[in-house]
């Protein structure tokens, strides 16, 4: 299963630059459907491949026991040039889709597993990430 838009206006976007992802999100911030979520600490961009991972990470300890959201979705494309190409030449092609997260977006939420289960599930799902995590749960 991987992470991409099914269609899209336009192929290739401008170079997000400047504050895109200073402060705090507040899209997202709250856990909505599960017990227990995985929260951003700081901002960055997660590509598809980690989210894929993270996703693979949770299915093994969810099994039929569980349920687990994924919060995020990667759809903005990132380009790259193939290797010893000189400048020049236009823009690369896209190389995939990432998703830029604020501090405090929610990234999973996981639901039907005791506590134990669900916060190792989630702590194996942030190594994954590039983006700094932490566990949260509704109080």
């Amino acid at each position: 299963m991987a992470f991409f838009p099914k269609k899209v206006k336009f192929r290739k976007w401008h170079k997000m630059r400047g504050k895109v992802l200073k402060g705090a999100s507040f899209k997202g911030a709250k856990i909505a459907f599960g017990e227990f979520a995985l929260k951003a600490k700081e901002g960055g961009f997660i590509k598809s491949n980690h989210l894929e991972a993270a996703r693979k990470a949770l299915v093994r300890f969810v099994e039929k026991g569980g349920k687990f959201w994924i919060r995020v979705f990667p759809d903005q494309p990132y380009t790259k040039k193939p290797p010893e190409i000189g400048m020049g030449g236009g823009k690369g092609d896209v190389a995939g889709y990432l998703a830029p997260i604020k501090t405090g977006r929610i990234i999973f939420e996981i639901d039907g597993l005791p506590k134990e289960k669900a916060i190792e599930a989630l702590k194996s799902a942030g190594a994954k990430l590039p983006v700094k995590t932490k566990i949260i749960s509704r109080e």
